[in-house]
């Protein structure tokens, strides 16, 4: 069983085609993997119990990291939260995006007009990075990284990470460090933080663990995925709210974090054996999913704060449509794909 890194942060929308447009201007989110109108029919464990039509789209940076997948509900009002969303409540707080210039992406942004929140700042690793908000209130860090997989005009990559409200952070480490295997602790510290101050409930003490990965990733994509990470925050001294309370999966906000794995049926015994059995999973239902044009198998479980976290095991994708070649990796195997291959992605792009 492997973990191969990063495929994509969900993003629940009220229109899919604005907000891709936006994530493609200013995220440079703009290769194509997937847009697919369908139906959750395997995802009742998280919708109420009730099939949801849906219009999803899979996109990824050409610099690097994971993707976006934006998904709106279709046959019911999407329902944004009512409360704003304090640092520390129970689920996704942040979406991370990797850059190798963290001054040029700044800039680059306030020419832009986006949300910026406070200046350039440190973290406890002494990283720098920048805090902002989307158009619709979903938070981002822009985190300095130097490794990008193809050097573009973009000022940013794609996703490097999430960052995450828990009730508990020993509870929740069962699910991050023991079964996602971010077996390497940054740093552990707590106490009033200058960096999140201007973050909505940033001023609180916080306990916080920045997480990641002592591996060497080589799955198919992990050349284009990369190194990830996950910072884990527990407020101290109020009580946080879940961020899904009263909502559905598929509702605004960060849905859901997703890993591209090998191996369905071994990680299948291995999150049971931590005592989190799998909510959904596809491959119980049918010999492969059928998500448009690629295909595979998927799977979630549920973290004690109640961040669903997604598995997705490749079985084909198409790389150039139009002429049929499709890679199938049951045949394949799961090895690196060669950089020229990645690279034949950029055809894909959207403008």
């Amino acid at each position: 069983m492997k973990i191969n890194g990063i495929q994509q942060l969900g993003v629940g929308v009220e229109d899919v085609h604005e907000a891709w447009k936006w994530y493609r201007e200013h995220f440079s989110m703009d290769i194509l993997m997937f847009d697919e109108e369908a139906v959750a029919e395997l995802m009742l464990a998280h919708t109420d119990g009730k099939s949801r039509a849906r219009h999803a789209i899979l996109a990824l940076n050409m610099e690097g990291g994971g993707g976006s997948e934006i998904w709106q509900h279709t046959d019911k009002k999407p329902k944004p939260i009512d409360v704003p969303i304090l640092l520390g409540d129970l689920g996704i707080n942040i979406g991370i995006l990797k850059t190798y210039n963290v001054e040029a992406a700044y800039q680059k942004y306030t020419e832009s007009g986006l949300n910026l929140l406070g200046k350039i700042s440190s973290s406890p690793s002494k990283g720098k990075h920048f805090y902002l908000k989307d158009i619709y209130d979903n938070l981002w860090e822009v985190k300095e990284h130097p490794v990008v997989f193809k050097k573009e005009k973009s000022v940013n990559g794609g996703v490097f990470g999430t960052v995450i409200g828990v009730k508990d952070i020993e509870e929740s480490l069962v699910v991050y460090r023991d079964i996602l295997g971010f077996d390497e602790t940054v740093y552990d510290e707590t106490g009033i933080f200058d960096d999140f101050a201007e973050i909505p409930g940033g001023k609180q003490e916080f306990r916080r663990v920045l997480l990641r990965h002592s591996d060497v990733k080589d799955g198919a994509f992990s050349t284009l995925f990369g190194k990830s990470e996950i910072e884990l925050v527990q407020v101290i001294g109020r009580e946080p709210k879940s961020i899904y309370e009263g909502r559905i999966w598929g509702d605004p906000g960060f849905i859901h974090l997703c890993y591209d794995i090998n191996g369905m049926d071994a990680l299948r015994e291995k999150a049971k054996a931590h005592g989190f059995p799998f909510t959904v999973d596809s491959a119980r239902a049918m010999d492969t999913f059928d998500m448009g044009d690629a295909a595979g198998n998927f799977a979630y479980i549920q973290a004690p704060e109640g961040t669903l976290i997604e598995f997705v095991e490749t079985h084909k994708i198409p790389l150039i449509k139009k002429i049929g070649w499709y890679i199938d990796f049951r045949k394949r195997g799961n090895h690196p794909l060669p950089n020229w291959i990645l690279n034949l992605f950029r055809f894909k792009r959207v403008k």
